[in-house]
């Protein structure tokens, strides 16, 4: 397949659609966001009035969009895929949950569709670099068509399984346990910053010992200790996913107890909703009146 569409040049969409060019795919794509088509569309893009009409022009069409509702609109609404004449392949590489993708590959199924849940680990870095963990599930004839499209973006490309949802299942974990780590681990820290310990300290250790994770390693050492709260990933759309998980745990029969408890951290730092999710930090700091920040250096 030539013909890929992309509907969602968001922060994670746009880098994903320039590695599709770069490696040399005909594009299709809509966005809402004018400034964004127009770069697009200087790069040789082909530009779509709606989803539907992205479509009609490609094979397999590629959405990255921020949340369900918009996801199950472009899919199944009036100008959606599902009217299409042309697509037979819908990828899903948002965090939507489960049911959802379960409902959407429903109704696609119906029209001939195939439906792939295809979410990213990785953030923005890895997107601009073309190194995203890439979780797809569903039919893997469907898979194994597109995965030279999903290796023009990804590293760790996997087929996760045949099930609709289940890529999405296992996003969603990997988000609660990174979610997680970050309130347990910051809080922690910030009792030794309390006990007079020095931050930096205190990451130097458990980054060299059996605590050290992506979160204190490349979150707490790597951004947090300089105050760059700027991981690549707002603090709402994370919130959005910890909820998402709780419910979908709690169908299946899995509640997530202590899971459920650090995501209320989240929940408290709703006024920060359009920051960083490393903010998340910064509402444990003021419960704790202490920082976790480099020292200032001493004069000699």
């Amino acid at each position: 397949m030539q013909d890929i569409g992309f509907i969602g040049l968001g922060a994670m969409g746009a880098p994903m659609a320039r590695h599709l060019l770069k490696a040399g795919f005909r594009l299709h794509v809509f966005d809402t966001n004018a400034e964004t088509v127009a770069r697009f569309a200087a790069l040789g893009t082909e530009i779509h009035p709606s989803p539907r009409a992205v479509a009609d022009a490609a094979e397999a069409v590629l959405v990255c969009l921020p949340t369900p509702d918009i996801v199950k609109r472009v899919a199944l609404g009036e100008d959606g895929i599902i009217h299409s004449v042309r697509a037979k392949i819908y990828v899903d590489h948002s965090t939507t949950g489960p049911s959802m993708a379960r409902e959407v590959a429903g109704a696609l199924a119906g029209r001939g569709i195939a439906a792939l849940d295809g979410p990213l680990a990785g953030g923005v870095p890895g997107a601009e670099a073309g190194t995203l963990s890439v979780m797809v599930a569903g039919a893997r004839p469907a898979f194994e068509a597109l995965e030279p499209v999903f290796r023009s973006f990804g590293r760790n490309v996997v087929h996760v399984g045949d099930g609709a949802g289940q890529g999405q299942a296992l996003k969603l974990i990997n988000n609660m346990i990174v979610g997680a780590n970050l309130v347990v681990a910051a809080e922690a820290i910030l009792f030794g910053v309390k006990f007079g310990l020095d931050a930096e300290v205190i990451l130097q250790m458990l980054n060299a010992s059996t605590a050290r994770s992506y979160v204190t390693e490349e979150m707490l050492a790597g951004r947090i200790l300089d105050r760059r709260f700027d991981f690549g990933f707002r603090l709402e759309l994370m919130r959005k996913d910890l909820r998402l998980c709780v419910n979908e745990a709690d169908a299946a029969g899995a509640p997530l107890l202590v899971s459920a408890l650090a995501k209320q951290f989240y929940e408290l730092a709703h006024g920060r909703a359009d920051e960083d999710m490393t903010a998340v930090v910064k509402e444990l700091e003021l419960l704790v009146g202490a920082e976790i920040a480099r020292r200032p250096a001493t004069a000699a």
